[in-house]
């Protein structure tokens, strides 16, 4: 019942083989120094046993644009389908793993697995992050990242939402009040 969730697509990949893609709900930060990230995936998924046997994903956010490619991904599965083939989208080579990239994505970002956790339905792949790579037209003139005008997608009780208004920013309850000018 923890929703909303961010909907991102997980690239990975074995030499020799078409690479995947399995849209994920259940994906987040673990800790910010060193950087590391967490996917829970079912062991009977097709990308399950490429993440777990190579050791390497890429999480790529999802934009507006990508809803669609997001949702076939979820309910297509890589044993019958390219689904980069399928949904026109890019398999990029990263920068510091064998797992592609998805050239679509405004943010690619490249895990190496340090720990499987067996939870259950799900097994969580716990990651360290390796490399991010950030779509340049994403950049303002002052060089910050507009990851909120991404259009980015969350997953809510089977349902994908656009994210929406702002309504604060981080430490805004705390902040002192400035006195208003009178006209």
């Amino acid at each position: 019942m923890l929703y909303p969730l961010p909907a991102v697509m997980v690239s990975c990949g074995r030499e020799g083989e078409k690479p995947n893609i399995i849209t994920v709900a259940w994906a987040g930060t673990v800790c910010s120094s060193p950087a590391m990230v967490s996917i829970s995936v079912r062991p009977e998924r097709y990308s399950y046993a490429i993440i777990r046997e190579t050791g390497e994903f890429v999480i790529n956010l999802v934009t507006k644009d990508l809803a669609f490619a997001t949702d076939y991904c979820g309910v297509r599965s890589g044993r019958d389908v390219d689904k980069f083939k399928e949904m026109h989208l890019t398999a990029e080579p990263s920068k510091k793993i064998s797992a592609p990239q998805i050239a679509e994505s405004p943010v690619n970002i490249e895990c190496k697995v340090t720990e499987v956790r067996e939870l259950g339905s799900h097994h969580m792949f716990i990651a360290e992050v390796v490399s991010v790579s950030i779509d340049d037209k994403y950049m303002n003139e002052q060089g910050k990242f507009e990851l909120n005008h991404t259009g980015l997608v969350t997953y809510s009780h089977g349902e994908y939402f656009e994210l929406g208004k702002k309504v604060g920013s981080f430490g805004y309850s705390v902040q002192k009040k400035r006195k208003r000018k009178k006209k």
